[in-house]
This record gives C-alpha cells, structure tokens and sequence, in this order.
C-alpha cells in the first residue's frame, strides 16, 4: 500500500483525511485511545512455533484483544490473526458490542481494514465507550447523511437517503446489504429468504480510481446504532487535517500537505 520510505520521514498535515490512510501505525493510533479510556488489554497466542520449522510452516497466531471497563464492547486487532477480507484488504480492527456479560455473543459487530484512518476508529470507539446503551441505537439513518453533507459530501442521486460520497467521487458511503460474514444477533440476517431483502448496515470505502483496488474500507453489521456509525462519518470526512509521515501511493497526487514543524 505504502511506497519505499527513510526510516525518519518527515511529518506532513495532510487532508482530506479520507484518502490520507493509516500512516502506517494504525494499531497504535487506536490502541492509545483505547488506553486513554482505560480499556484492558489482552494478547491472544494460538498454535505452535516449532524452531526447526520454516518460517511459512509456523502456525503461532497472536490478537490482541481490548475490552471496555463495563465489558459490553470490545475491540479486536486482527490483523495477524489471517483475517478474512474486506474489498479485497485485510480486516485490521473488529470492534463488537453485547446487551450484558451473561452470554459472549457479540450483538453487532463492526470491521476496519488496512487504510482505514485512525482517528475514524478512534472517534468510533469514542463514541462506543460514551454510550449508555451499546446496542440500542439513538438516532435515524438520516443522522450519518447529515453528518457527512455538512463538510461537503454529495448526497447520492438516485438514492439519497441512502448513500453519499466525497465531491472527488473516491469515497462512498452506503445503507445497504451486508458483506457475508458480518456478525450481527439479529435473527432477520439468518433467517431471510433468498428473495427478501435483509437487514441494511452502512459500509463505507475508498477507490482512488475505478476499477482500481480499495485504499480501505469498513462495514457495520445492520444492528450497529447509527449515532455510533454518524460519528466514525463525522470524523473521517473531517476538514481538518491529520499529521502523517508515511501517505499512500494511491492518493499521494491528491492529498494537500504542509510539512509539520
């Protein structure tokens, strides 16, 4: 995703945010807010590591798990756990939210790849972690659109109480079906007939140029709240610029910079 760089680039603000990508420290831009709001942490090592095996024979798998103080939410860095795949790049954040602590079953659950920004999750999470009810949703759908329009995005024609996307025509987000695989505890998602539509969730992406592979992407399960969906929107359509040192090949040309001093 990143091309050849010095071990000490030089740091830029950059914008627009949504094409600015992770910066490459994506599970450090996240994991210290999650510190900040007091949130466990948990390494997971699964399998074996032989010293006589090839490198591409060790089966050791490592996550890194952070759980909310109420242990309604947590959040999952994947990323060297072979995640399945999302538009094509690898699942880096899964965050997952229950009703109680009496069953480990997830109610929703939310998925962040490679290229994401940071500060999109993180504002995510903020918002996860200030929520008195975790899985109960306090706002209409409307809520992500208006959030996104108000710094400049166009409201899809032919469905506009559905989809936006940036006035570049790069970015996108939409009310729609979910990818397979998208964890949610709602019963409609299991149950629906071929024929029949499912439950909507919001997914979000980034194609520098069409046809093109994805810069990154996000999808929500249908029962993840909307104010929670609004404020990832809110963040990663942002003016304001993010500091980065490492940008990505795909959108190098269209990013405005000032070196950072």
């Amino acid at each position: 995703m990143y091309p050849d760089f010095p071990l000490n680039p030089p740091a830029f603000w950059v914008g627009p945010r949504h094409l600015a990508g992770d910066g490459g420290c994506l599970y450090d831009a996240v994991a210290d807010t999650l510190a900040g709001l007091g949130w466990t942490t948990l390494t997971i090592v699964r399998g074996r590591h032989e010293p006589d095996e090839e490198e591409d024979r060790q089966v050791l798998r490592s996550t890194v798990l952070h759980v909310s103080p109420d242990a309604l939410g947590w959040a999952q860095w994947t990323l060297a756990d072979e995640p399945f795949r999302l538009g094509d790049l690898p699942i880096a954040w899964q965050v997952s939210a229950r009703t109680d602590t009496s069953g480990p079953l997830a109610s929703w659950s939310a998925y962040f790849t490679t290229g994401v920004p940071g500060e999109a999750i993180s504002d995510f999470l903020l918002a996860l972690d200030a929520h008195d009810q975790k899985v109960v949703s306090l706002a209409d759908p409307e809520l992500v659109l208006d959030a996104v329009a108000a710094h400049g995005w166009l409201r899809d024609i032919d469905q506009p109480q559905a989809a936006a996307t940036d006035p570049t025509f790069t970015s996108h987000i939409s009310l729609g079906e979910v990818p397979p695989l998208i964890q949610d505890a709602d019963p409609r998602t299991l149950t629906t007939e071929p024929d029949e539509a499912r439950p909507a969730g919001w997914q979000a992406w980034a194609e520098p140029t069409l046809g093109a592979p994805c810069l990154w992407a996000a999808s929500f399960a249908a029962s993840v709240p909307h104010d929670l969906v609004a404020a990832f929107a809110t963040s990663l359509t942002s003016t304001v610029p993010v500091l980065r040192r490492v940008l990505p090949e795909a959108t190098q040309e269209r990013l405005l910079r000032a070196p950072a001093t």
